[in-house]
């Protein structure tokens, strides 16, 4: 390619809109960019009415008070927002030490500290704008509508401020992390699906031997978040047959091939640019199509948990749990065609995606290196695995279930090798992996039974 193409307009504006949620300026800014304009508004107003006319509900006090009382209120709320944006850093910095650097974009995209953080500016530069438009030498009343709206934003971000410290303490529990994490990956699946349903399926097949190809290359470093299968079928001619060479969620350096397509088309520059302007490579991983990426964040969390330095297995439990229940919704969903059949003959393959087999390994298989030493966590992931077992028996949907107990079967292998384990910890981690019940069906276990009873491998 002879220059470096952009990606498509559409997906620009996706991509602008994710960074949009995840961006501490840019809905700050809107906000007070509205109150520069409202305090141009009320004042408007005020012009039109007259300061002398009775306005209801509204405050009326001397010009001299109302400058006092918009400069304190522009002083107090300057001086909170230095407080509030030391706090969000201070969250930001307890998230990634505590949990991963990863969950920071969890606490950068949260939707009450955006607004809170711009509120604050907002009601200052409306307090400072409006002061302009009062007399404070001449003993005449102060603009009605624009000192009432002004006290109606100071009690609005004091209120706000007070709810912003009650949801940052609640966003800081592991079980509050852990959740958001995994409802955003959920919102990821239904993404997938309801995309997938409008792909054709393909016949799956590979490139003739004498074929003539093409390779477009990577056009730069970076993580592959956007890839829709119509655009890149829309960009090659008819009867062309293109590979996606990487997926969704994963690196892929400059120069590596990005998309092969045969037969080569005859213009070869036009084809390139097009195809790689359907691909947007960003600087970092993001969700918007990639539930991979939050099954990485919430493994990276439990791994830490279980490190020397944290040692909280309880941490690790709950994510475990999370992990299951993303699972759960994951494994019986119709994962999108590898082959996606286009109009005119094109198709489009996907060999990289990942499969079943491989969003078990990326789920389970750091934890349960890490988990055999903390007989609490490998309960909580046989517990799991078996949940899943079942779950994928009873959904009609056998071709998981090796994998399922694969990751059953290595793990029990690791925990008899582990030394110091009593011989009745190890027979009822036994009971847990292989009793034919549900484990999160409680009520096929009363109190009094005994739990390694019917135990077999």
């Amino acid at each position: 390619m002879n220059r470096r193409p952009r990606p498509l307009p559409q997906l620009r504006v996706a991509a602008g809109l994710y960074r949009f949620r995840e961006s501490l300026f840019f809905l700050p800014a809107i906000i007070v960019l509205g109150g520069a304009g409202l305090a141009e508004a009320t004042a408007a107003i005020d012009r039109a009415v007259g300061t002398d006319r009775h306005v209801p509900l509204t405050l009326g006090i001397s010009s001299n008070a109302a400058t006092w009382l918009l400069s304190t209120v522009a002083g107090a709320m300057i001086t909170t927002a230095g407080v509030v944006f030391s706090l969000t850093v201070v969250s930001l910095q307890l998230a990634s030490s505590q949990f991963s650097p990863r969950v920071m974009r969890s606490f950068i995209r949260d939707r009450l500290s955006q607004v809170v953080i711009g509120l604050l500016i907002a009601t200052f530069v409306y307090s400072v704008l409006t002061i302009r438009h009062i007399d404070g030498e001449a003993p005449t009343p102060a603009p009605r509508i624009s000192l009432t709206i002004a006290i109606a934003l100071t009690v609005t971000t004091v209120l706000l401020i007070v709810a912003h410290l009650d949801h940052l303490a609640r966003g800081l529990q592991v079980g509050e992390v852990v959740r958001s994490i995994a409802a955003e990956g959920e919102q990821v699946i239904d993404a997938m699906v309801q995309g997938s349903r409008g792909e054709r399926p393909g016949r799956d097949t590979g490139a003739p031997a004498d074929a003539a190809s093409l390779v477009v290359p990577a056009y730069r470093d970076g993580w592959v978040t956007q890839a829709p299968s119509e655009r890149m079928l829309a960009a090659v001619p008819p009867g062309t047959t293109l590979r996606f060479d990487t997926r969704n969620g994963a690196y892929i350096h400059e120069g590596e091939p990005l998309v092969t397509l045969w037969p080569a088309p005859a213009d070869t520059d036009a084809v390139e640019h097009r195809l790689a302007a359907t691909v947007v490579l960003a600087d970092n991983r993001t969700m918007q199509e990639d539930v991979d990426f939050a099954i990485r964040q919430l493994v990276d969390i439990g791994l830490r948990a279980l490190s020397s330095a944290i040692n909280d297995p309880t941490t690790a439990v709950e994510v475990t749990l999370r992990l299951g229940s993303l699972l759960r919704k994951l494994l019986v969903q119709e994962l999108p065609p590898r082959a996606v059949s286009g109009a005119e003959g094109r198709l489009l393959l996907r060999p990289w995606d990942l499969s079943y087999g491989e969003y078990v390994a990326h789920a389970f298989d750091q934890l349960r290196h890490a988990a055999p030493s903390q007989v609490q966590v490998v309960t909580a992931l046989l517990r799991v695995l078996r949940m899943l077992v079942l779950h994928a028996e009873r959904t009609r949907h056998p071709e998981l279930v090796p994998a399922l107990r694969s990751q059953l079967d290595r793990l029990m292998d690791a925990v008899e090798i582990e030394a110091g384990l009593h011989p009745r910890d190890l027979a009822r981690l036994q009971a847990i992996a292989y009793d034919p019940v549900d484990p999160a069906d409680h009520s096929r276990h009363l109190p009094g039974d005994d739990p390694t009873a019917g135990v077999h491998r």
